[in-house]
């Protein structure tokens, strides 16, 4: 590139800064992307993405080793660390890998909002216990990643007042997954009352 040769400046202050940040964007996100990996037990895609990750970190350190007295390189580097976690971050939102427990708490409802996750999909196992105001119905529901909007969103239709928590699975042996039966439907029995 004779542009970037004949203009020191340029390819000192501007193109290997650009290059630094670009290339801790990328292996920042992978190893943000990465550990998520680990932490759900996907150690073989988690090991490919820890060589590219580590390589592409290579490079980065190299440049800003060589280039010492340039502040600009420091700077496209930390910068590039910070844009690079949040990229991963919502990179893995996107994908959404895995499942999660939805922990739902209520006084109220505990045919109809059990019976609506079960008719939308979703397994739902109900626990009586006790709160600070009395008895209460602890509802689970074991709901991939990217229907847990969906599933939530479900729940405070039937009840606006429950308390929701949420908790990562690593992983589900066995359990029980309604098939959904067309022409039933909890809010069917909701009209009915």
């Amino acid at each position: 590139m004779p542009f970037l040769t004949d203009n020191p400046w340029i390819l000192s202050w501007i193109a290997i800064p650009l290059l630094i940040f670009l290339a801790r964007v990328t292996d920042v996100s992978i190893g943000t992307f990465r550990i998520i990996l680990i932490s759900r037990g996907r150690r073989g895609i988690a090991a490919l993405l820890g060589f590219i990750e580590i390589s592409i970190w290579l490079l980065a350190i190299s440049q800003v080793f060589q280039h010492l007295s340039n502040v600009a390189c420091f700077l496209a580097y930390g910068l590039g660390f910070a844009c690079g976690n949040y990229i991963g971050i919502t990179i893995e939102e996107k994908i959404a890998l895995g499942q999660q427990i939805i922990r739902i708490i209520t006084r109220n409802t505990i045919d109809i909002l059990p019976m609506a996750l079960r008719d939308a999909g979703y397994g739902a196992t109900v626990i009586k216990a006790n709160g600070a105001k009395g008895a209460v119905n602890i509802i689970l529901c074991v709901v991939p990643r990217s229907k847990v909007k969906e599933a939530i969103a479900l729940a405070r239709e039937i009840d606006p007042n429950i308390f929701i928590s949420l908790q990562d699975v690593r992983a589900v042996d066995a359990g029980f997954m309604p098939i959904r039966s067309p022409g039933f439907g909890w809010r069917r029995i909701i009209k009915k009352k």
